[in-house]
């Protein structure tokens, strides 16, 4: 019995169709699958998200901590405590402190690596006069022709008026350049707004490191003088390397680095030497068992400065530091975020959290 045509056309178109109902329900599924997938990733992202946050916020309060239990019979901060990644001082060996890590701490699951670094180290930009900028400025090596329009324009920045300082800048030059702004005639908050600054340029404000940043940082006026065309300043140290927003005002003598010790009105290359090599003890090295901070300011003396020289350091150092900036590294899974926090001590234990903020 032979078969109808027919029925062979049937069988045939249905087997067609069934193929193709397999292949729209296999990408169905595999569009679901995939699906799910991302939603699985985005939901484990956000949770990662959210337990980052908490990580960055417990490295802040563990900052907090840290800095609490300052040793009252130290009353000064230097490099080698515990609080800046020092062995710790005497008063610290057998305090809460003692064993702490500040490296890949375990929270719950996740893991806090923590940095403080205090900003009185640095000098302040916000409370610097003319002639400790321009100070700054020569000792960083800049064009004599350039330090006094530099100086000036970071005060015209600052400043609440539109009346500029005799080489300064206020808002009318700003506003001739393309494109054109505003000076803040507010005080400093975020230190790359030097780089907005009428005479400031990126090797200025980098320094040494300005290859280590990428180009679109720069993308501003260049409004630098004094450089011949292609040639690079060739600076030892930047402002961002100097300079802070957030301070007491004085400069902390046991924590600021020869570079920012040389600012000091009064202070010359060879005095800021023996300052650094009194602190750091019979070694030499700064951070070590062995330093010898200055307990006051008086004890200048002890490192070779005069007495009418130590008098007149009274009013720009101090051996104290009140405001910390804090890094906190959070690990969350394959994730990794950074958080920085300001942090002002007002007393011994009331540490007051200023900013806080990530990338």
């Amino acid at each position: 019995m032979k078969t109808c045509p027919r029925q062979k056309n049937s069988s045939g178109i249905a087997l067609i169709m069934v193929m193709i109902a397999v292949a729209v329900f296999s990408a169905l599924a595999a569009a679901l699958a995939f699906s799910m997938k991302v939603e699985t990733r985005l939901a484990r992202t956000a949770d990662d998200e959210q337990q980052l946050l908490w990580l960055g916020r417990s490295g802040v309060e563990y900052a907090r901590w840290i800095l609490s239990q300052h040793p009252v019979s130290e009353p000064y901060d230097s490099l080698n405590q515990i609080w800046a990644g020092g062995p710790g001082g005497s008063g610290e060996t057998n305090s809460a402190l003692s064993g702490i890590s500040m490296d890949n701490y375990q929270v719950g699951d996740g893991t806090i690596s923590v940095k403080i670094i205090d900003l009185e180290r640095k000098m302040n930009v916000n409370t610097a006069n003319s002639s400790e900028l321009q100070q700054v400025l020569t000792v960083m090596g800049v064009d004599a022709n350039d330090i006094s329009v530099v100086a000036d324009s970071i005060l015209d920045w600052r400043d609440t008026d539109d009346a500029p300082h005799v080489a300064g800048a206020e808002s009318d030059f700003y506003q001739g350049l393309n494109p054109p702004y505003y000076a803040k005639n507010a005080p400093v908050d975020n230190l790359a707004e030097l780089l907005f600054v009428k005479g400031v340029t990126p090797e200025m404000y980098w320094g040494g490191s300005v290859t280590n940043h990428m180009p679109g940082t720069f993308q501003k006026p260049r409004l630098g003088f004094g450089t011949a065309p292609g040639e690079t300043p060739d600076y030892p140290f930047g402002l961002v390397d100097v300079l802070t927003p957030f301070s007491s005002g004085q400069i902390n003598v046991n924590t600021a680095d020869l570079n920012v010790l040389q600012t000091i009105p009064g202070l010359d290359a060879t005095a800021a030497e023996s300052i650094i090599k009194y602190r750091s003890g019979p070694d030499g090295v700064d951070a070590t068992e062995d330093d010898t901070p200055f307990r006051n300011v008086g004890q200048l003396a002890a490192a070779g400065l005069n007495a009418q020289a130590v008098q007149q350091l009274g009013r720009y150092c101090t051996v104290n530091s009140t405001t910390f900036e804090v890094h906190v590294t959070a690990k969350a899974g394959d994730t990794t975020r950074e958080y920085t926090a300001i942090l002002y001590r007002k007393s011994g234990t009331d540490i007051q959290v200023v900013s806080f903020w990530w990338k």
